[in-house]
């Protein structure tokens, strides 16, 4: 197989945008989803852990 790259402006692809919209909500929801794990995998890595919470608490 072939790879071929095609450069184009930003704007001028349709493609992308008629292949999202071609999606129901719920389709296009759950690919969001997928996204969205991928890149947090990418940045945080597979350990998931609790956000930490600061309290100031002034103390009289």
């Amino acid at each position: 197989m072939k790879k071929v790259v095609r450069i184009v402006k930003k704007g001028e692809d349709d493609s992308n945008l008629k292949y999202w919209l071609s999606l129901s909500y719920k389709e296009r929801m759950t690919n969001l989803e997928k996204i969205r794990q991928e890149v947090n995998k990418r940045i945080y890595g597979t350990e998931q852990g609790f956000q930490r919470v600061y309290r100031i608490v002034k103390h009289q």
